[in-house]
């Protein structure tokens, strides 16, 4: 058993349910990311008090809103939400798209201890990447304003693909100042999502929208 680091939030009840028979690999990549997160530069000094809450749930409670398919995350970083949702979703496939080295060597790392047999990572910039194929769905969590992210995200996508970019209360009104950039890059039916109301103490919000060649 993966012993817990000292300072870390106490697993919060939603977490078995939102995991459900993978809990014990969400566990593990808790306990990992809070013995090694900090040293990495990964996460900042305060956030194992929270990192459940405002980050791990926060990620994994978008995994019902993926099909089966291939998913990329842009900017994973410390794999939130890429490696959480992976986990959560052994039937989806994920190209975790990140540039730094270090955090790619940590990615990397996750697949391999973690047992993820369902994740490739590539280190690249968004806006460089290059795919074999397009992605079914593409995901992002606090990269930047939706009309800075669209030109690294919907290319990358196939013809009816759909975005889902997580980001926080302001969500509405990043659509509303990507009016331009949201007909650029052809994104229809474009909403804004609220997901963990009653199950979250802070609920997360998702762009969603399909893109059309």
């Amino acid at each position: 058993m993966t012993d817990v680091p000292a300072g870390l939030e106490p697993e919060p009840a939603e977490a078995v349910e939102l995991f459900g028979d993978r809990i014990d690999v969400g566990r593990a990549f808790a306990a990992n990311l809070a013995e090694f997160g900090e040293p990495l530069g990964l996460i900042g000094p305060l956030e194992l008090p929270r990192l459940w809450t405002r980050h791990i749930l926060n990620s994994v409670i978008v995994a019902p809103l993926l099909r089966a398919g291939r998913v990329g995350d842009v900017g994973t970083g410390a794999g939130l939400p890429g490696l959480v949702l992976a986990i959560a979703r052994p039937d989806v496939e994920f190209v975790l798209i990140e540039p730094m080295e270090r955090r790619v060597a940590w990615l990397n790392d996750q697949v391999r201890v973690l047992g993820l047999e369902n994740v490739t990572v590539v280190r690249a910039r968004a806006e460089e990447v290059r795919l074999d194929e397009p992605l079914d769905q593409v995901t992002a969590r606090a990269v930047s304003a939706l009309r800075k992210l669209l030109p690294l995200t919907a290319p990358l996508l196939r013809d009816g693909g759909e975005l889902v970019l997580m980001k926080g209360a302001g969500a509405q009104a990043e659509v509303d100042a990507s009016t331009k950039e949201l007909r650029k890059y052809r994104v229809s039916g474009v909403e804004v999502r609220t997901l963990g109301e009653g199950v979250l103490a802070e609920p997360t919000r998702v762009i969603v929208g399909t893109v059309r060649a």
